[in-house]
């Protein structure tokens, strides 16, 4: 009944008098010819004392009106659902009866808890220009994907989580094309356009490092080689073949070594009960979901050695290769590699802006490679715009030399209006 009166509430009331309705039901235990029924079965929920059931039931209906006031793109009543909870009165008087009294220290309760931490999420992406902003709210998208991809979560969260994760994912690869495609025309389109890195304009040549190798070396390529040459071997050669395939172009031999030396220990004790069996694309997902771990965050969620060692050696681009190693040969291990990503955001959260560059290093060179290479609908190409120096010999040791081109192959960005739409298109294509 509750759950079917906010469904009602929202299809045929104004934002402001549902939100009305929200608070009275929840925040004042208030009943009222509209919530009759509500607040019966409220009623009942607290003289039974269910405080798990009050939560799960509170957390629903934040959802319900969320996710249909994100349907009909109303965001300022989302943030003030949320902002509401901060505005709670929970001074109990002693003529107050029980339910009340319970009512309001459950609602403490849900303050204190994960479950207002991540309805906090749903308003973070409006909060970006504040000076308090803590930069983990940067990597918001990745923070939700725990939340669409956890099935005890309800319905109407995973549901949420997901289009909002989508949303920030397409605003930010929309940003990046159009950073990219006007900030080396600058002459010609002197309007400014806003860095959606934390980067700086070292981001281009990053961009460049990350496309440079093309042709049969690519990324892309290589990973359609090494899932043609796995095809009906054993589970132990895949495991010889992975590490070969991970190391594979690793410039630097100290990491090479490394990384050799810490997955073939980890990969040799790995599904041995398979060792003989053929190698199968559900034996590829376990075995990509575990190096994840290795790779990021192991027991208890803690970063793993090989990370901390990677980015303590100022390697953050030759681990995020090699995440996108495994993610090009088993697309449907990115949801799991993205919950460790936000297990790392979580973790380091603790620390202050100025403690975090380091990590944010990490961070923003992970946003920016998936956003190139793990999707298809911005293709980016260096394109040679000055004679290269006799003395250099690759694309990748005079990047000066090129500029980046951003092809829109097929960009659904739902939050982006159509005339920005066509913005993009007309410089992607200039």
């Amino acid at each position: 009944m509750i759950y079917q009166f906010f469904l009602e509430t929202v299809r045929y009331f104004a934002p402001e008098d549902a939100l009305i309705e929200f608070k009275r039901l929840f925040f004042d235990y208030q009943s009222t010819p509209n919530n009759i029924d509500a607040f019966t079965d409220l009623s009942r929920i607290l003289s039974e004392n269910d405080r798990e059931e009050f939560v799960n039931t509170l957390k629903r209906c934040c959802y319900i009106l969320i996710n249909n006031w994100e349907t009909k793109r109303q965001s300022s009543p989302i943030c003030l659902l949320v902002e509401s909870f901060a505005d709670i009165n929970f001074t109990v008087r002693p003529t107050h009866k029980r339910n009340t009294r319970r009512l309001k220290s459950w609602l403490k309760f849900f303050l204190e808890s994960p479950g207002y931490q991540e309805l906090q999420l749903f308003i973070s992406r409006h909060n970006t220009d504040s000076p308090q902003q803590h930069w983990s709210n940067r990597y918001t998208s990745y923070l939700l994907v725990s939340q669409y991809s956890d099935s005890s979560n309800s319905p109407e969260q995973r549901e949420a989580a997901r289009v909002l994760c989508k949303q920030l994912k397409d605003s930010f690869k929309f940003d990046l094309a159009m950073y990219t495609a006007r900030s080396e025309l600058e002459h010609q389109h002197p309007t400014k356009v806003e860095n959606p890195t934390a980067l700086g304009v070292n981001v281009l040549r990053l961009i460049k490092k990350i496309v440079a190798k093309r042709g049969q070396f690519s990324h892309t390529n290589l990973a359609h080689i090494f899932i043609k040459q796995i095809e009906g071997i054993s589970y132990q050669e895949f495991k010889t073949a992975l590490l070969h395939y991970l190391i594979y172009s690793v410039e630097k031999q100290t990491i090479v070594e490394i990384l050799k030396t810490n997955l073939s220990r980890k990969l040799e004790k790995l599904y041995v009960d398979k060792d003989y069996e053929t190698v199968n694309e559900a034996l590829i997902l376990r075995t990509c979901n575990k190096i994840f771990g290795y790779l990021t965050t192991e027991e208890e969620k803690q970063p793993s050695e090989t990370f901390v060692f990677l980015l303590s050696q100022g390697n953050p681009l030759t681990l995020v290769m090699v995440l996108l190693k495994l993610v090009l040969i088993c697309p449907n291990s990115r949801t799991h590699l993205e919950n460790r990503i936000a297990d790392l955001i979580r973790y380091y959260q603790q620390f202050p802006n100025e403690d975090s560059q380091w990590v944010v290093n990490f961070f923003e060179i992970f946003n920016i490679t998936f956003s190139i290479y793990a999707d298809n609908d911005v293709q980016y190409n260096l394109i040679r715009v000055k004679s290269k120096k006799s003395n250099h010999s690759g694309e990748e040791d005079n990047l000066d030399a090129y500029r980046i081109f951003s092809q829109h192959k097929e960009l659904y960005a739902p939050t982006i209006a159509e005339s920005e739409m066509n913005t993009l298109d007309e410089y992607l294509s200039s």
